[in-house]
């Protein structure tokens, strides 16, 4: 199939125009970086000599962010807790320009905090704390979610779920989100975490990453035949046009409902950490489609 001839200035303009509404886990990522200089005389503990530190919105806000970074606007619906990390990420995103968040808070449960201790010379990680209450929402928060979230629908062009399993997204919410949407006629992408994608039904494109969709499907997922194989009994069950494995250094594969499964090379490139890596594809194809481009296009 020859490589379409995609405008990049006529793309990069109709991207300015348009809203993508993201809806999620986000979390607090924490990085320290510092070496380990001598072991703990306390413990056989290795002893960090701490010499700085940096605050990013992570999870589902990663996402947020690379839509707008890419030039689109973002609204962003979330849950976190009522404490320090939670106002430190409404915060950061108060100031990020181009994102316009709704954050619902849960007094029940704390934001979700990702500490990292990283080595400042080989940047390798050394170390993760995480703060964390990974269950789903409760009924009453689940009901704040879906009240804060369904008014936001018919101000985006696409709506975006970035599932990672931290309780904003249950099935419940999953459900009137897209219900409300395809009422709408609004595109949804998942970028899924749950193995029954039964929940994501009705969706227009499924984004897993490789171990994602071969524990979803029960298949090796090892060639691109494999994928589109497994592909066709799960887009029967989800009722969605489209399901993109990304494949790591791979690449990624498209298998769409109608016509031919694309494959998309990956370029070898130095990578310091492959955090994130499936937001920024789960946010350029939103904000492609979003834009009007096709399945070819936006890959």
């Amino acid at each position: 199939m020859p490589t379409p001839i995609l405008d990049f200035d006529a793309l990069a303009q109709a991207i300015g125009g348009r809203t993508v509404l993201c809806i999620g886990d986000i979390m607090l990522d924490e990085f320290v970086y510092g070496e380990v200089s001598r072991i703990s005389p306390e413990a056989p503990a290795p002893v960090i000599s701490a010499q700085r530190s940096e605050i990013h919105i992570g999870g589902a806000g990663n996402v947020a962010r690379n839509v707008a970074s890419l030039g689109a606007r973002c609204i962003f619906v979330g849950l976190v807790g009522e404490d320090d990390a939670g106002r430190r990420l409404a915060s950061a995103l108060a100031e990020y320009a181009g994102i316009d968040s709704v954050l619902v808070s849960d007094s029940s449960r704390p934001t979700t905090r990702k500490v990292r201790f990283v080595s400042e010379h080989f940047s390798t990680h050394m170390l993760r704390a995480d703060w964390e209450q990974a269950g789903p929402a409760s009924d009453a928060t689940e009901t704040k979610l879906i009240e804060a979230i369904l008014p936001q629908i018919a101000r985006a062009d696409i709506v975006l779920l970035s599932d990672y399993a931290k309780g904003a997204l249950t099935a419940r919410v999953i459900r009137h989100i897209i219900d409300a949407a395809r009422k709408l006629g609004k595109p949804v992408i998942v970028d899924p975490k749950s193995l029954n994608w039964a929940i994501y039904r009705g969706a227009t494109l499924l984004t897993p990453n490789r171990k994602e969709f071969s524990e979803a499907t029960r298949s090796r997922a090892d060639t691109t035949q494999s994928i589109v194989d497994a592909s066709e009994d799960v887009m029967r069950l989800a009722d969605c046009e489209a399901i993109l494995v990304t494949l790591g250094e791979h690449g990624m594969t498209l298998v769409p409902r109608s016509g031919e499964a694309v494959h998309v090379p990956a370029f070898p490139v130095q990578v310091r950490d492959v955090s994130g890596a499936g937001d920024t594809v789960a946010a350029a194809l939103a904000v492609s489609l979003a834009s009007g481009a096709d399945w070819d296009a936006a890959l």
